[in-house]
């Protein structure tokens, strides 16, 4: 008997970085479906906005046959029922990621008992990379684009112009 198993990995991504494309494609060759989750993220004041973040998203990973992108509010968890999902993905890039991420997985286990949490350590080309910091450079004027995907580059530049 064959089993499909469903990941949703989450995030506000604003902006989506290399760092997040590099767990939702190595994500995407260990599970049949991955669901990116957006976070509609209405406790913060994004750069983007939610239509924006989904539209880049889905332009970075267009390649991706078994992702898809998705809005989400609320709880994670609920959210991974909704779509079906055994697996909630995470990006790992230092120990302060996993002090946070460890926690939060134990909570989401206590919430959904039957939704696992799998953590991903970032390739080590990417692992520097954090959505602030790519904020920060581009709206000082810096170059962005060793650090995010085309798309996302061109949405930057066009909305700090």
């Amino acid at each position: 008997m064959s089993r499909s198993v469903t990941a949703v990995y989450s995030g506000t991504f604003d902006p989506l970085t290399l760092g997040h494309e590099d767990v939702v494609r190595r994500a995407a060759l260990m599970f049949d479906q991955v669901v990116v989750a957006v976070a509609a993220a209405h406790h913060k004041n994004t750069l983007f906005t939610l239509d924006q973040r989904l539209e880049q998203a889905r332009a970075a990973l267009a390649d991706c046959p078994n992702v898809r992108v998705l809005p989400f509010e609320g709880l994670i968890v609920d959210f991974v029922r909704e779509q079906g999902g055994q697996v909630i993905v995470r990006g790992l890039r230092s120990l302060t990621d996993y002090d946070y991420e460890t926690q939060m997985a134990g909570m989401n286990r206590h919430l959904a008992p039957q939704v696992d949490t799998v953590f991903l350590h970032t390739s080590a080309s990417v692992q520097h990379i954090s959505s602030t910091l790519v904020r920060e450079i581009a709206k000082l004027g810096g170059d962005v684009s060793a650090l995010v995907s085309a798309p996302v580059a061109q949405a930057l530049k066009a909305r700090l112009a």
